[in-house]
């Protein structure tokens, strides 16, 4: 399989330069030159296998040959060694509880699978792998524990001050070994912005072997697909075959996985993107203009993204077809006070205890529901375990959790941090001198 960029169709590289380049010189992203379809076969039986065996299915038909059948079953064996259950609330709605890996947040699935190809893809003789990523909250903890004592990798993580929560920060700032962390006073789109710019930077790439963990890398991308042909493959165990996704939606890169999946044959009647105050995309949903605007702190700091990079793909998946996209794509925004409340009644209904970016899936769920009754199994998704947002969950709901044993852990552990203001040029400094 080949891959092109969003902004050159006409470019062709290989799985493995799309996975070390990360974003093309023309700083599109990069795509698959065809969707591969899947066997009709194997999606109307899914329900007989198990996560890591559709995991394989999937991922072959992007990779090909490009790694040996028996190397990418035992990534995969290695990289998604935990489950990810679908959980029912009620007869016809569903959570989707994708915190159960060691970072407790949906982005274990991409940050394990793409360290492991990454080290099959390095030779012993290669240079350091430097690895740049920008975190609003979870995706670094989760590219922090996938690459930590990776040969031949060192990972830098960058974090806006404030913006996280002390055990993302946490998981942030006390690995050590091959991984180091900064602090950028700035927001979420400024860390994005300074790991772009040093991406397309010819000079610092005269020094460094540089590679992205953001789900800018098409290889954080194609193993999130996977979780959502496993919770359809539930759903049909359970005797349904209707679904209707709600993603809690920042960078776009979930949903924009989950619509790669529907593309490639998974039956989905449709997807609902529920975002917080960050609301770029439902803006331009409605509107037809798209205007990115400064990201604003909320509760659901891994959602706050006020351009995310991830919507060009997903533009791409229906040619830039606006109605087509509206077909398959419904949002809703919410503030801080309805997430609050939404993860009170969670927890008052259901005894079911959720993360601000849960809560607000639920919102969106429940509201499309609302507009579109029918017989079709909801399923929204849980992408962060509700024990890393102890200041955004009310005391009495967070005395409920029980908290991972890793997590109390991290509290034992000492953190490193360097700090720097959003300047490229410290930033860039920082990268040539502490080699």
């Amino acid at each position: 399989m080949k891959f092109y960029s969003t902004n050159n169709k006409a470019l062709r590289v290989s799985f493995k330069e799309a996975v070390f380049n990360s974003l093309p010189a023309d700083k599109g992203l990069y795509m698959p030159e065809a969707i591969p379809q899947l066997d009709p076969y194997f999606i109307k039986n899914i329900q007989q296998y198990s996560l890591q065996e559709i995991a394989f299915t999937v991922a072959q038909a992007f990779i090909e040959d490009d790694i040996p059948a028996d190397v990418l079953r035992d990534i995969i064996a290695d990289a998604i060694n935990f489950e990810a259950p679908v959980k029912f609330l009620s007869p016809d709605t569903a959570v989707l509880e994708l915190f159960h890996g060691p970072s407790y947040a949906f982005k274990d699935f991409g940050a394990r699978f793409m360290s492991r190809v990454m080290a099959y893809f390095s030779g012993a003789d290669d240079a350091l792998l430097d690895v740049l990523v920008a975190t609003s909250g979870d995706t670094g903890g989760a590219v922090a524990l996938g690459f930590l004592g990776v040969a031949g990798t060192r990972v830098t993580i960058l974090y806006p001050k404030g913006k996280v929560s002390e055990i993302q920060e946490l998981q942030l700032t006390t690995n050590g070994q091959n991984i180091r962390a900064i602090e950028i006073d700035g927001t979420f789109d400024d860390c994005q912005a300074l790991v772009k710019r040093a991406f397309n930077d010819p000079e610092l790439n005269e020094h460094l072997r540089l590679t992205s963990a953001n789900s800018i890398n098409i290889a954080r991308l194609i193993p999130q697909t996977f979780y959502y042909f496993y919770a359809y493959a539930q759903l049909k165990a359970q005797g349904s075959d209707r679904v209707v996704f709600t993603v809690p939606s920042g960078n776009f890169g979930n949903i924009g996985a989950g619509l790669l999946a529907f593309k490639m044959g998974l039956p989905v009647e449709q997807f609902v993107a529920a975002t917080n105050a960050n609301d770029t995309v439902p803006r331009f949903i409605k509107s037809g203009k798209y205007e990115p605007k400064p990201s604003v702190q909320t509760l659901a700091n891994a959602m706050d993204v006020g351009d995310p990079s991830n919507w060009v793909r997903i533009q791409d998946l229906f040619d830039n077809n606006l109605d087509d996209l509206k077909s398959m794509i419904t949002t809703y925004t919410y503030t801080d006070k309805e997430t609050k409340a939404a993860m009170e009644q969670l927890h008052h209904t259901y005894h079911y205890v959720a993360c601000p970016h849960t809560a607000i899936a639920w919102l969106g769920s429940q509201a499309y529901r609302g507009e579109h009754p029918g017989s079709y199994g909801s399923v929204f998704l849980s992408t962060a375990h509700p024990c890393k947002f102890p200041d955004a969950i009310s005391e009495q709901v967070f005395s409920k959790i029980k908290l991972p044993v890793g997590v109390e852990q991290l509290h034992n552990k000492s953190k490193v941090v360097e700090a720097f203001s959003a300047d490229y040029a410290v930033f860039k400094n920082y990268l040539i001198t502490h080699k």
